[in-house]
């Protein structure tokens, strides 16, 4: 299984379970983190939820651009959680890079834990893409300088930036990451549930967090470069591992 689900008291556990690619998003491990968080949340006694990657090298490294191009996942994914104000706080537990729609996974989080060798990226436009979700997130978070230095340039983001960016909440040595995190779980399972949901309502709210309708009209605006010929090349290219050689087509 690309993604296991395990319970540690009140607190699930979803972890994407491809350390041989990096934790890279394919349709099938898609797929799987939909099931995952949808089991979850219908799980009365689950109060909290930590996702993380299998390893210490990657929690996700985005998009699986080896995958079969088109690959889809069949029943409901990421947009679980990514789309609308999950119901349950949810905990990144980041214990290796952070590249892409990984990161993305992080910012689409309540609380984040960081392994104190971790690094973010948003190497998207290097690959003929566009980060859509990392720069929508971003930019409600960053200075626009900061955001165009990640986006543009694709520059990695250190832990002890993204620390005082104010994008993670905690900063620990590898091994006592998942304690961590963990902790967080046993904290959040001490509030009144539905105080805490609502709690996490509104702040969803003030922050101007997009809802379904309006992620789709996002990612509608990012589609004509995954369909571009440079997106082609792009893949290619990473696969090869060597310069892509861009069209502007």
């Amino acid at each position: 299984m690309s993604v296991e689900l395990t319970r540690s008291g009140t607190t699930a556990i979803v972890t994407i379970n491809r350390p041989e690619r990096r934790n890279a998003l394919d349709g099938a491990t898609i797929a799987g983190i939909g099931a995952a968080f949808l089991a979850a949340e219908a799980d009365d006694e689950v109060r909290a939820v930590i996702i993380t990657g299998a390893g210490d090298q990657a929690f996700c490294a985005g998009a699986d651009l080896k995958a079969p191009r088109g690959e889809a996942p069949t029943g409901p994914g990421l947009e679980v959680f990514t789309n609308r104000c999950y119901p349950k706080p949810v905990i990144a537990a980041v214990n290796g890079a952070a590249v892409g729609g990984g990161f993305e996974l992080v910012l689409a989080s309540d609380l984040v834990v960081v392994a104190d060798h971790v690094s973010f990226s948003v190497p998207e436009v290097f690959r003929g893409l566009v980060g859509a979700g990392c720069t929508t997130r971003l930019a409600s978070r960053l200075p626009p300088a900061v955001v165009a230095e990640l986006t543009f340039l694709g520059e990695r983001l250190s832990v002890e930036r993204a620390l005082a960016l104010g994008l993670v909440n905690a900063v620990v040595p590898g091994p006592e990451l998942l304690d961590r995190a963990l902790a967080m779980g046993a904290r959040l399972a001490e509030a009144a549930p539905i105080a805490l949901r609502i709690t996490k309502e509104l702040l969803f709210r003030e922050q101007g967090m997009h809802d379904d309708d309006e992620w789709k009209a996002i990612r509608a605006e990012a589609a004509p470069a995954f369909a571009s010929e440079d997106a082609k090349e792009g893949a290619a290219a990473f696969a090869a591992k060597r310069t892509p050689v861009w069209t502007g087509r």
